[in-house]
């Protein structure tokens, strides 16, 4: 099943490349272009098998959440001239990731399950359960690690530390509010639920800009709106739209990332419904049906579409 694993590309000018668990990155001085690969990860492991057309889903996910918020905040991105390529501005990352919750579930739940009533250092009230709606949204941000797992974080320790300083993380906190509420809007029209999600920001020329991707299936959890209420009522699990599918197989399959677990076989079945449910997310999501890129030259057409465009950018205001 032919996807888009890796690229290993070499320009004139680039100063800098980083592959991470799904993206491909080059640098160019004052800017970056990112390649949305196939690859696909869970439990902070790279799995073994990339998933056909995973990469393209992504990308154009994030380019019409991007695309949808630039009244709100302005962000990395210049220009999209591929499915799989998004060349933008090379920011200067906050090492924090901006989580907001509207619905207890996740990593929130389990810690409210254990016993605590506050995550991040915000105050839960008594008496919730699994998927209940919050009294309002709640913003639970985790370090940005180099290197292994981030880690819960509350607002005063990151002001304590001087991770990011208290003028600028009053904005992030202001931007993440109102991309919620524009990402539950939109996300509602087309019959779904914004759970959580995250953002990242950076910062380029001293101004503040909303970095990465934003409101896909990796990036964030969804329900289906319709059946919801009742299904909190019968206290039914409720239907997600997310990558929480893949994270469930690998658990049912004895693997959760941790040390001497396994993986378990990709098969070609495995890999491809995987795929399917991932096209799935992408046109409940937008409404639209997915076009599928033609993979038989696709490592070609990526290397000529980067070439092409990453010193054809010049104007940043187009």
């Amino acid at each position: 099943m032919e996807a888009i694993k890796e690229t290993d590309f070499s320009f004139a000018g680039q100063t800098g490349f980083y592959r991470g668990k799904v993206r491909d990155v080059y640098y160019f001085d004052d800017k970056i272009a990112v390649v949305a690969t196939d690859r696909i990860s869970a439990f902070d492991v790279v799995l073994p098998r990339a998933i056909p057309y995973k990469g393209q889903v992504l990308n154009q996910i994030a380019s019409l959440n991007l695309k949808a918020t630039e009244d709100i905040v302005p962000n990395w991105v210049i220009v999209s001239p591929d499915p799989n390529i998004t060349i933008g501005y090379n920011c200067q990352p906050f090492k924090v990731e901006m989580v907001i919750r509207g619905y207890l579930a996740g990593h929130a739940w389990r810690e409210y399950k254990a016993g605590k009533r506050s995550v991040c250092g915000v105050a839960l009230p008594e008496g919730l359960r699994e998927n209940d709606k919050l009294p309002q949204p709640i913003i639970t941000p985790t370090t940005k690690a180099d290197a292994g797992h981030d880690e819960d974080i509350s607002r005063e320790e990151i002001l304590a530390k001087g991770i990011v300083s208290e003028e600028d993380y009053t904005k992030l906190e202001r931007y993440t509010q109102a991309l919620f509420a524009r990402g539950t809007e939109l996300a509602a029209q087309q019959g779904l639920i914004l759970v959580d999600t995250k953002y990242e920001f950076g910062k380029y020329n001293g101004q503040v800009y909303l970095i990465d991707e934003i409101h896909t299936p990796d990036s964030s959890r969804y329900f289906y709106s319709e059946g919801y209420a009742e299904r909190q009522a019968r206290l039914e699990p409720q239907r997600q739209l997310s990558k929480e599918f893949v994270r469930q197989w690998l658990i049912e399959n004895g693997f959760q990332g941790k040390e001497g677990q396994q993986i378990p076989e990709m098969t070609d079945n495995v890999v491809h419904g995987i795929s399917e449910r991932y096209i799935e997310l992408y046109e409940v999501f937008t409404g639209k049906p997915f076009v599928k890129q033609d993979y038989s030259n696709a490592l070609e057409r990526i290397k000529e579409q980067l070439t092409e465009n990453i010193f054809n950018t010049k104007d940043y205001n187009f």
